[in-house]
């Protein structure tokens, strides 16, 4: 019914930046929540970011100030730029949208971090 299709990541150098976009397609509107999730290696899932309908966003502490996030309504489409990027931020980053109760989930795009 919904699907979530990311893209953007790769192999960047340390202080390096990239964008990740998420494309939803399906049976939604244009009123959702979305947010970005990590699982680095051997870790469990984490909340990186999220921004509401209303277009309220959060951010966990060790992004803050270096990651952003935002979303085009119109392409239901939200991204997150990512900046200064850190060994520790390699994970495969996930995107969520959520409607009407209901969580659905892409399948994750690979972001790796080099020393």
């Amino acid at each position: 019914q919904v699907q979530l299709v990311e893209s953007g990541g790769g192999l960047v150098q340390f202080g390096g930046s990239l964008r990740l976009s998420c494309a939803a397609s399906g049976s939604i509107s244009r009123l959702y929540a979305m947010g970005w999730y990590r699982q680095g290696p051997g870790k469990q899932r984490d909340l990186v970011s999220q921004i509401t309908s209303s277009g309220s966003t959060t951010y966990t502490d060790s992004v803050k100030g270096r990651f952003t996030i935002s979303r085009d309504s119109a392409k239901n489409t939200v991204y997150l730029q990512m900046n200064s990027l850190k060994p520790e931020d390699t994970a495969v980053y996930f995107c969520k949208l959520t409607r009407g109760g209901i969580e659905y989930w892409g399948k994750g795009t690979l972001v790796t971090v080099s020393s």
